[in-house]
């Protein structure tokens, strides 16, 4: 038996970074372990910029079934917080006020394309309003569109490997304190790691 992946996929079958934990520190173990037992409720963002964004991180992701990294989720506590990256653009807004303004202008994008919202287009279609998105295609006026993509991608990607879920997709050992690595030539395994499929 092998860990959770993202939809049940991984290059890395029967890996389970979640097996490791006893050998991780205590703190190490909780902040970990938090992510799968206690996933946050979303607290920051409204119920449209919520449906608009999940049907978005989702898209960016590839995550179309269960299971699923709770991306939202991480990325919603993270702005809800105010853990910021500590820098911003200067033709940008702050990063939570560009999350709210990319929720609106995806659904706006979506109304154009003739669909009450972005969760509510088909799957094609979502994707290809996401990668008008990604290629600077879609018109805003408040936002310009590439560094929109950059600043909500950067937070989406962090969050998504974060969660050890997608540490059993990549065949992540996870936390190495207090045990550490030892093997560090190129290629070669810990033997608490799993060999790739």
């Amino acid at each position: 038996m092998g860990g959770v992946t993202p939809q049940g996929r991984g290059r890395y079958p029967g890996h389970d970074v979640l097996a490791q934990a006893a050998h991780w520190d205590a703190a190490t173990r909780r902040v970990v372990l938090a992510r799968v037992e206690r996933v946050p409720p979303v607290r920051f963002f409204a119920p449209a910029e919520e449906r608009a964004l999940r049907a978005f991180c989702d898209v960016v992701m590839a995550q179309d079934r269960e299971p699923r990294v709770p991306v939202l989720e991480l990325v919603d506590a993270k702005l809800q917080a105010g853990k910021l990256d500590g820098f911003r653009y200067a033709d940008m807004p702050e990063d939570p006020e560009t999350w709210r303004r990319v929720a609106r202008n995806l659904d706006a994008s979506a109304r154009e394309r003739g669909a009450e919202d972005l969760a509510a287009l088909d799957a094609d279609a979502r994707h290809a309003l996401v990668k008008d998105f990604a290629d600077g295609e879609l018109a805003w006026d408040d936002l310009p569109v590439r560094r929109a993509w950059e600043v909500v991608t950067r937070i989406v990607v962090s969050e998504f490997y974060s969660h050890p879920w997608a540490w059993n997709e990549i065949g992540f050992g996870g936390p190495a304190y207090p045990r550490g690595y030892v093997r560090l030539g190129a290629g070669q395994r810990e033997p608490w790691e799993a060999p790739p499929a």
